[in-house]
């Protein structure tokens, strides 16, 4: 096995906690599912906010799906002029089988267009 890094982003429509809540338990799985990633192969997740967002951590979505023995870390994007808002991303490094060019990133929504050479 090797060790691989995922990618993912969601753009929230407002910041609410469940609202984000659902959107980034919703983005996760998405990475999990497309690159037939179980939880024991996580080793740890990053994940990322805009500064608009102040709701709650992103990573309680996480630990609602029952990801309770992996690293989590959140942290606060840089607030660039002209940046797309309400921004979640996630970068989980994981055990994968997968060349890095069989790696599935993740960008749903609207923030497909932060990424438009690697979304799926």
């Amino acid at each position: 096995m090797a060790v691989r890094a995922v990618r993912g982003a969601v753009q929230l429509e407002r910041d609410e906690a469940e609202h984000m809540h659902g959107q980034v338990a919703e983005l996760l799985t998405a990475i999990l599912e497309r690159n037939g990633i179980a939880v024991d192969d996580l080793i740890s997740v990053w994940f990322t906010a805009t500064p608009d967002l102040h709701s709650d951590f992103p990573a309680v979505a996480a630990r609602k799906l029952g990801i309770t023995d992996v690293p989590l870390i959140c942290a606060q994007e840089l607030d660039v002029a002209g940046a797309m808002p309400r921004v979640v991303r996630i970068l989980a490094h994981v055990e994968s089988g997968l060349s890095k060019g069989e790696i599935s990133h993740v960008y749903l929504g609207a923030a497909a267009a932060l990424r438009k050479d690697i979304a799926q």
